[in-house]
Order: structure tokens, then C-alpha cells, then sequence
């Protein structure tokens, strides 16, 4: 791809382009195959041209592709129905990605917090976590590099460490503004950290005794990248509000901010809004998305990819000593080293494999919930040979 100035330079791109995909193959514009560890960033989950998904877009552009939510959208109050069914939540509002589901869920809590004769409501977010890149998205964000040069930041955000609920407990003693707490099930740009089995249910348990909304990004973890439709499921708790995207569309852009209980009351018309979320097109594909999920069995497969990616890994990492942890929660992977190691990215790209790296140590991988075990085989030998070659060279 030739290089010109006529994009801003916000992405440090890799000198690559992809011009076509099937499952969880690409091909670059000068023919070459690549495995795809990373699905678009947790996005195609049912990979790439699945053919339910593409029946789904062709049919849909030929009928109806948006009114605006001035009016009723039949399809969207489909997808509602569905995603409330799967969830346990009560209803939704839809944007158009991941960072504007959330600003949906602060505004939830602000306006909760208000309700509460708050007068400037607080929420608590963790340490490293990522939540998005708008203004009120980077300043929940816990991370320097994102917020630095965007002074003045959006005040109303409290951090304390991930999977610490002493610290959480730290803070509710001594502050009588929070309104909620914002975590992820699984921190996936933090670095693939799973928190302790029962940190969720004793966030949950603080949110219950001080009032608090308990929201959870899903925009990584739901949709079943790992093993359940959205990685609450792994525990008992259900959080009052919830944000979705990424693999939602499988690459159309959809993003869902689902509320129960209290939380699902808050928001009243004129309170907010969206002109392209939720309209025909997107919602016809997130139904099949679902479907597909479904009728394919891809949850329990996820699962299943997930132990057996981790098991292969720890096979042949077992001797190196550089390998910190191999951590997974369904298709949600990290390889963590002793040592930075963004080189790996372009090392894989050499070996026809794309992965990521994240936190500066931690190789993640995403591969799509449609992988084959032979592709699966495929990313265990090249992940392994390369993090070999790479930390004994």
C-alpha cells in the first residue's frame, strides 16, 4: 500500500495490507496467507466472510439499511429481545462501538448518582484497564499513554488497583461520592488479567451494601470469547449494567449498554441518543451472530479451543524460564514474559501469523470462536518457536 498524508497519523500501522479473509485466513494484497491470532482485535469472532453473516448484510442492504430512531426499528427490538434472553438484563441502548456503549453506562451512573442527592458523583475504575479513547472513555481509562496531551480530563473518576477489594473497601469508608464501579470481567489490554475467582461477587456484594451501580466492559470479553455468552457468566453475580461491542457485529460497527434493575429506569427521552446506533442492518447481523453462536455450539467450543491452546502453549514453554504465565479464560489468551517484547508482532507477521502484544510483555491472542484444532496446532508451534527463538537469542 503506498504511503500518503491524507490519514491522520493516530496508528503506528504495520507495513501491511489484507484484501481479502475466509474463516480465520487473510490474504495480503501481494497474495501472501496469513493465520489470524487476533480477529480484528476480539471483533471477528465467527471470522472472516462467514457465509451467514455476508447472506445477512447483502439481504438486509436490499431491503433497508437505516430510518433513524425517530422511528420503531423491528429489527432492534429483536436483538433487544434476544440479548436481554442471554443476558438476564432488562433493556439496552445502542451505539455504534464500544467506547460510546461506556459513555452510555457513565452517564448511567452519573445520573444515578444525582438521583442520589450526589452532587458530583464519583465512579471507581481500576488500574490498567481500558475503556476507550473518547474524552470521558481515555479518563476512566487506567492507563498515562492514552490520557497524555488531552488535559483537562474529565474529573469524576477514582483508581484503585484490579482484583483488590480491600482497596475498594479503602475507598468506600472514606468517600461518600461514588455512584459506581466500571471494571472488566477479564482485563484484555491490561494485559490478559483474570482476576481471583471471587472478586466479581464481592464487587458485586460492595456495590449492594453502599448503593453503588456495578457496571462491566464487556466490549472484550462478551459474545463469547470466553466460553460464555459475556464473562460474568463465569460467576453468579449479574452486574446492573453491562457494555457490548466488538464481536457483537463481527465487524459491522454495533455497540449495546444493557441496565437492570434500578439502572435500567434511569434514562428518560431527550436524556440521550445515537442517529446510526441499533438501525436495520447492524441489528439483522448481530441476530445472526447469535444465532450462529447458538446453532454451532460456539461457547462451549471457545471453551474448549481456549484449555487446549493453553495446554499445547505450556507444553512447549515449560523450559523457558523468560515465560512469566500463560493465563486464558476461553479464546482470551496471554503469554507473559519477564522481558518487553512488541517484536514478537512483526516476528509472527514473518511467520505468517497475527497476534498482538499488549501491557509491553504479554503476547495476546484472539483467534476467531470458528478455529479449527489444525489451526489451533498451527498458532501452539508458532507462538511457542517464536517466544523461544526470541528470548534465548
Amino acid at each position: 500500500m503506498h504511503s500518503n498524508n491524507t490519514i491522520m497519523p493516530t496508528y503506528g500501522r504495520l507495513p501491511l495490507s489484507f484484501v481479502k479473509g475466509e474463516g480465520a485466513w487473510l490474504w495480503s494484497d501481494d497474495g501472501e496467507k496469513y493465520l489470524d491470532a487476533l480477529s480484528g482485535i476480539a471483533v471477528c469472532g465467527l471470522g472472516h466472510s462467514h457465509p451467514a453473516v455476508t447472506a445477512t448484510i447483502c439481504e438486509q442492504a436490499g431491503t433497508l439499511l437505516h430510518t433513524s430512531n425517530l422511528y420503531g426499528i423491528p429489527k432492534q427490538q429483536e436483538l433487544a429481545d434476544k440479548l436481554c434472553k442471554i443476558s438476564g438484563m432488562e433493556n439496552m441502548f445502542f451505539s455504534n462501538s464500544g467506547a460510546e456503549a461506556n459513555e452510555a453506562a457513565i452517564k448511567l451512573a452519573r445520573l444515578h448518582g444525582h438521583n442520589k442527592g450526589i452532587d458530583s458523583p464519583s465512579i471507581i475504575v481500576a488500574k490498567h484497564s481500558f475503556h476507550g479513547r473518547t474524552l470521558a472513555t481515555l479518563s476512566a481509562t487506567g492507563s498515562r499513554k492514552v490520557q497524555a496531551g488531552f488535559e483537562p480530563l474529565v474529573s469524576g473518576f477514582i483508581r484503585a488497583p484490579y482484583d483488590d477489594i480491600d482497596a475498594l473497601k479503602d475507598i468506600a469508608a472514606n468517600s461518600k461520592n461514588i455512584a459506581a464501579i466500571m471494571v472488566e470481567p477479564v482485563q484484555g489490554e491490561g494485559g490478559v488479567r483474570i482476576p481471583s475467582a471471587d472478586y466479581l461477587s464481592e464487587v458485586r456484594e460492595l456495590c449492594d451494601r453502599e448503593g453503588w451501580l456495578m457496571i462491566l466492559d464487556e466490549v472484550q470479553t462478551g459474545m463469547g470469547r470466553t466460553g460464555k455468552w459475556f464473562g460474568f457468566q463465569h460467576s453468579t453475580i449479574k452486574p446492573d449494567v453491562m457494555t457490548l461491542a466488538k464481536a457483537l457485529g463481527n465487524g459491522v460497527p454495533i455497540g449495546a449498554c444493557l441496565a437492570q434493575g434500578e439502572a435500567a429506569t434511569l434514562f428518560k427521552p431527550g436524556m440521550h441518543g445515537s442517529t446510526f446506533g441499533g438501525n436495520p442492518l447492524v441489528c439483522s447481523v448481530a441476530l445472526t451472530v447469535i444465532k450462529t453462536i447458538e446453532e454451532d455450539n460456539l461457547l462451549q467450543r471457545a471453551e474448549e479451543l481456549g484449555e487446549y491452546i493453553h495446554k499445547g502453549l505450556a507444553e512447549l514453554l515449560q523450559d523457558n524460564s523468560t515465560v512469566l504465565s500463560i493465563r486464558n479464560r476461553g479464546l482470551m489468551v496471554g503469554i507473559e514474559l519477564d522481558r518487553p517484547c512488541s517484536e514478537l508482532v512483526q516476528i509472527a507477521l514473518n511467520n505468517k501469523l497475527l497476534i498482538n502484544v499488549t501491557a509491553d510483555s504479554v503476547v495476546r491472542l484472539l483467534p476467531p470462536l470458528i478455529l479449527s484444532d489444525e489451526e489451533a496446532q498451527q498458532i501452539i508451534e508458532t507462538v511457542a518457536k517464536i517466544i523461544n527463538e526470541f528470548t534465548t537469542k
